[in-house]
């Protein structure tokens, strides 16, 4: 009997449609195309999804084996050009990833854990390495880092107008600015966050942070404290963010779902399904 079941939940796993039987995994951080398209950084694809509309495909899908590029992913984003960014732990490395997914190493294996990555507006990567406790500046055509600013346990990272680079850390603040030249100022003091992973910034120089444990996001107004702006359900451990139109998007790993918050802070789940 007990092989019979087997059989049959075999069978019927193998007439499911592919939109049923493959999706994200635990999805971790997510950048917006100026097209519209979404990437998302998945650390047990292990790779990137890219999202076109509501079509789920596949951009690049590493190995399973250790130390093999975007093995370890831990997080995505886009440069000037629209080419994909994606920091990995395994082989302690950003990739540059083209519209055929090859992921193209830039820095030779000189971050240790890449957890964060902004682009400049002269095209160089800003990169939060949460091993070295450091933030890298590396040209945008690839090359050896170089240090920027020492920052302790910093996750999340975007850049405002004034190419100024905002840091989650885990340090006694925990959000710091980093200017040009590497000065270090912080911005929200002491630990009003459980677990804060990342930070946006609106036109207004409104930053957003994603707390996991609190399941929330939290909103801080320039010059201001933090609050939190929504909490709760659906949300079980929101880890990456991304500006998205008015509004946000907000990946979350627990939940293995992408939500779009909109302007007045209502999240609804965008309903993906595996290009055919």
């Amino acid at each position: 009997m007990q092989k019979l079941i087997i059989g049959c939940l075999t069978c019927l796993v193998a007439v499911l449609p592919k939109s049923a039987t493959a999706q994200m995994e635990y999805p971790l951080s997510i950048a917006v195309a100026e097209s519209g398209k979404l990437y998302i950084a998945d650390r047990n694809l292990p790779g990137v999804w890219r999202v076109d509309g509501s079509d789920l495909s596949t951009l690049f899908k590493g190995s399973k084996r250790f130390r093999t590029p975007l093995n370890a992913v831990r997080c995505v984003a886009l440069d000037g050009n629209g080419s994909v960014l994606a920091g990995d732990s395994a082989t302690r490395e950003v990739y540059r990833l083209g519209e055929d997914g090859k992921p193209i190493p830039l820095t030779d294996g000189g971050i240790g854990i890449p957890m964060g990555i902004a682009v400049d507006s002269k095209g160089q990567l800003l990169v939060s390495d949460l091993e070295l406790h450091r933030i890298w500046k590396v040209p945008g055509e690839g090359g050896k880092p170089a240090l920027l600013a020492e920052v302790p346990a910093p996750r999340g990272v975007c850049i405002d107008g004034d190419d100024n680079l905002w840091v989650v850390s885990h340090g006694k603040d925990q959000v710091v600015r980093v200017s040009p030249d590497g000065k270090v100022e912080a911005i929200v003091e002491g630990r009003p966050f459980q677990f804060p992973h990342t930070i946006v910034l609106d036109q207004d120089k409104t930053a957003y942070v994603c707390d996991g444990y609190a399941r929330a996001i939290w909103k801080v107004p320039q010059g201001g404290k933090p609050t939190k702006w929504i909490s709760g359900e659906p949300l079980v451990n929101p880890v990456g963010l991304a500006r998205h139109h008015d509004g946000l998007l907000v990946v979350d790993p627990r939940a293995n779902a992408v939500f779009e918050i909109d302007a007045t802070g209502k999240p609804t789940k965008l309903e993906l399904k595996l290009k055919e």
